[in-house]
């Protein structure tokens, strides 16, 4: 869920850290090698909607503001990953910006492909101040999406939409907080047919709420609408708060829903979680978020993902949050081009437009570190290549493996290129390399200020 009406939570929760102090700066002051979880280091990252595209993984989130003390969410973001494990920095595909009817909370949306276009379902606060869900719409899954209709889609005062097209082609839209609602959409996406229809919440469907705040069933927000063999899912976030994530199925999508149990319970240091599910590359994967990284709360969130197996009978196992996440799938290719913002685990970085296209690495200072795990060397590398650039006086990449004090296996010199995004290529020996390895780029120079910006590297044998 993007939020919650939790006015007796708001209280509870506060940033372990000075809201002044960013997220990258934050990790530098830990200085502790980290697990995978959660995905990505360089923001807060909430509400994951994962999607399978052309044999990757892409990542929809929100995002929390850096030392953010409420929901302060101005746009979201996307990641790609072809291995579970490294994670591609995509930057933001949509922001309230895109809706001129809008003005805040661009909280938990969806994205779903139809005959070549990306729709994305998204809840954001009207002008006139009440919630509302809109639609965007791009004919590339990156973006930028424009706004499909220049006014709300749905207009009910809720959010959390969630989307899926069954096997007849009849598309499905959910949402809702405390209710669930549903509408069918047309085959044009962007428009429904029939009136908003209320889901009746019984126990028997949702289960029974014990924490006796008023409602009658476990279903709080966040639903994650899907089919999978004949059974359609309703994950959702329950009780509050915290919340813990639940699910219920049916033999049609309408329902009746019967009510199936626990999917996570509370854990992570945030009040509020989001579940999004995807089944890649022979794995089914559950994501959703937590406060795990340093400076986390329920107001700077950060998203995560557990691999797991479905019963026999296509239950849903109960699963707790890790720092480990799934295990990588494959290996990684270091002699073709890899984008210096696909990173396993990052410390002290962040990333920038660049204007070279897609995205690079920036805010890089004497200490920082990139992780890129399971890189296959084979029988070894020689050289190594990047493409930088420096407004300052440049500094250094050390190549590492195992560890950001691992074994050095060369290190490339970068020089002032007149600005930090005037690019050059440095290329260094390398010796060492061998075998599948975790990748550590150390990055190192004089002074406490940014040393270069980082776009693309590759090796060569």
């Amino acid at each position: 869920m993007g939020a919650s009406n939790h006015g007796l939570a708001l209280g509870r929760v506060a940033a372990l850290f000075p809201a002044a102090v960013f997220l990258g700066a934050l990790l530098s002051k830990v200085g502790v090698v980290r697990a995978d979880n959660p995905i990505v280091q360089t923001i807060y990252t909430t509400d994951p909607a994962p999607m399978v595209y052309n044999d990757r993984v892409y990542v929809f989130t929100g995002h929390d503001e850096d030392g953010s003390k409420d929901y302060i969410m101005k746009d979201w973001h996307l990641y790609s990953s072809a291995d579970m494990a490294n994670w591609q920095d995509h930057g933001s595909p949509m922001s309230l910006k895109t809706f001129s009817w809008a003005s805040a909370n661009a909280w938990a949306g969806q994205v779903i492909e139809r005959s070549g276009k990306f729709y994305y379902y998204v809840p954001v606060r009207r002008n006139t101040g009440s919630m509302a869900i809109g639609v965007g719409v791009s004919d590339n899954i990156l973006g930028p999406y424009k706004d499909a209709l220049g006014k709300p889609l749905v207009d009910n005062n809720n959010f959390d939409p969630t989307v899926w097209i069954d096997d007849n082609g009849q598309a499905y839209l959910y949402w809702g907080n405390p209710n669930l609602y549903y509408v069918k959409l047309n085959a044009d996406m962007i428009s429904y047919s029939g009136s908003v229809q209320q889901v009746q919440l019984t126990t028997a469907g949702f289960g029974a709420r014990t924490s006796g705040n008023g409602k009658p069933t476990t279903f709080e927000e966040g639903p994650w609408f899907y089919k999978r063999n004949g059974i359609y899912y309703m994950v959702y976030a329950a009780n509050c708060c915290s919340e813990d994530i639940r699910y219920s199925t049916s033999t049609g999508p309408t329902g009746p829903w019967t009510y199936k149990g626990l999917v996570m319970a509370t854990q992570g240091a945030s009040f509020t979680n989001h579940p999004g599910m995807v089944d890649f590359k022979n794995g089914s994967y559950f994501f959703y978020h937590n406060g795990a990284l340093p400076g986390g709360s329920g107001y700077t969130r950060s998203v995560s993902v557990e691999k797991f197996t479905y019963g026999s009978d296509g239950s849903i196992p109960q699963m707790k949050m890790t720092t480990a996440g799934p295990p990588q799938i494959g290996t990684l290719d270091p002699f073709v081009r890899q984008e210096a913002e696909t990173i396993a685990w990052g410390v002290g970085v962040e990333t920038e437009v660049c204007n070279e296209g897609g995205i690079m690495v920036s805010q890089i200072s004497n200490g920082d570190y990139i992780k890129v795990k399971g890189v296959s060397f084979g029988a070894g590398a020689k050289t190594f290549t990047a493409r930088v650039a420096s407004g300052a006086s440049g500094g250094k990449i050390e190549l590492r493996l195992g560890s950001q004090t691992g074994t050095l296996v060369g290190t490339c010199t970068v020089s002032g290129t007149g600005g930090w995004q005037t690019w050059g290529t440095v290329m260094c020996p390398v010796s060492g390399a061998t075998g599948t390895q975790d990748l550590f780029f150390k990055f190192t120079g004089n002074g406490s200020s940014a040393l270069f910006n980082f776009n693309w590297w590759q090796f060569a044998a």
